[in-house]
């Protein structure tokens, strides 16, 4: 009688070994996740409203100030396609402390940057720990978070991205206003070091994508992954999503001084009545897209962001406060099909592949953003007398690409 249930026994405990389960509590572990997004998305955000300044001070084109963005995305693009060869091998907890130690050090690196040259380099060391990390941070939502709830518990994480508008970019933006551009990222870094020691204790162990694992060659895990139908079009979404979003995002706020008439201290507004709007409007969406389908929300979502971005890459000069609100709803509207998207995305995949199709997904992400920020620097000029024109067919060029959003969503499938 004993025979049969001593293997049940062995497998219990090996899978207990492999999955943690009940050192997992869900809450805490959101909340390290945001933790660690808040400070992620605050070093990649920080740099849209330095624009101005950072133009001014380096004595750099459109162009330039788009491949200053775009650095950072395309370094992230090769480290995330790179990093998807061995990332399902390791503890997630491990693998994401060792990354976030590198995208703390890259930070370091831009506030210790002179030079226009010298920072551009510290973006690509950045980008190469930051861009692999956010998949990371997905992949572990889709490992620890059930389906009927992981729409909401990405909604929570990435309400981090408002969290971070609204006190992270204004205090940036301050701080460089009475010091230099350089204050931000000091400011960040240590952030980010304390947030290292808080993950580092807070963290649980994570191996349940190893409890039925077996070992592949990674070209053929790769393989694997890129042809299967369900995941070219949940890349196809992510593309058509990142290009429609930084066609317009990076040249807002040089926009805004340039054409409307704020002054680079006012732009924080921009980010702070934004931020709190998505706070609440992210978690909103995430619960809705649980309640009433994934995809139904995002093209909802993704059809009224249309309005927003045409007022917005149309606005001439006007009264603060009706900037102020279609920056807003532009946000609230960009965030709303973010994050059913994303938990799509996260959904389209099985376990033993998340954490392999997240890195290439975000090098996928991150070579859109590149790919658009650098567009969009070419399409936008700049006059004799500092204005930006052309800004108008970065919003036209977006809207033709989120329709094109809506058309693919409706084939991806949840598989996970």
């Amino acid at each position: 009688m004993k025979m049969p249930h001593q293997p049940r026994t062995n497998t219990t405990a090996t899978a207990g070994t492999l999955v943690p389960k009940t050192e997992i509590r869900e809450g805490l572990l959101i909340f390290t996740l945001a933790a660690i997004q808040f400070t992620h998305m605050m070093d990649f955000v920080i740099m849209m409203p330095l624009g101005p300044q950072l133009m001014r001070i380096f004595n750099i084109s459109p162009s330039e100030f788009g491949l200053l963005v775009s650095a950072y995305t395309f370094s992230a693009a090769v480290a995330g396609f790179l990093s998807a060869l061995f990332i399902d091998r390791f503890d997630r907890k491990h693998a994401m402390l060792g990354l976030y130690f590198g995208f703390t050090i890259g930070t370091l690196a831009c506030a210790l940057a002179p030079t226009f040259s010298l920072l551009l380099a510290a973006r690509v060391v950045a980008g190469a720990f930051g861009g692999v990390l956010g998949a990371l941070i997905l992949a572990v939502i889709g490992d620890a978070i059930p389906e009927e709830r992981r729409g909401a518990a990405t909604g929570k994480v990435m309400a981090a991205f408002s969290v971070a508008s609204i006190a992270g970019v204004p205090v940036g933006l301050y701080l460089a206003s009475v010091t230099s551009w350089h204050a931000p990222f000091y400011l960040l870094a240590g952030l980010s070091f304390l947030v290292l020691l808080a993950s580092f204790k807070l963290l649980p162990p994570m191996r349940g994508h190893l409890t039925n694992a077996v070992k592949q060659n990674p070209f053929l895990v790769l393989k694997e992954i890129l042809q299967k139908r369900n995941l070219q079009w949940a890349m196809a979404l992510m593309i058509t999503l990142t290009m429609a979003g930084f066609l317009v995002v990076p040249f807002i706020s040089p926009y805004m001084v340039a054409n409307v008439g704020f002054t680079e201290t006012e732009l924080s507004y921009i980010y702070l009545f934004g931020g709190i709007a998505t706070v609440f409007t992210s978690q909103w969406a995430g619960r809705l897209a649980d309640k009433h389908g994934k995809q139904r929300v995002f093209i909802i979502s993704a059809v009224l962001s249309m309005v927003p971005i045409l007022l917005l890459t149309n606005l001439p000069p006007v009264p603060h406060y009706i900037a102020l609100i279609v920056t807003t709803i532009f946000f609230i509207l960009f965030g709303a099909r973010f994050v059913p998207a994303m938990a799509l995305i996260t959904s389209s995949v099985e376990p033993k592949l998340r954490g392999s199709f997240m890195s290439i997904n975000s090098s996928v992400q991150q070579l859109s953003a590149g790919v658009a920020a650098f567009l969009s620097g070419l399409i936008v000029q700049e006059t004799a007398s500092g204005k930006l024109l052309n800004f108008n067919w970065d919003g036209i060029l977006a809207c033709v690409i989120t329709l094109l959003a809506v058309w693919v969503v409706r084939y991806l499938k949840a598989v996970g």
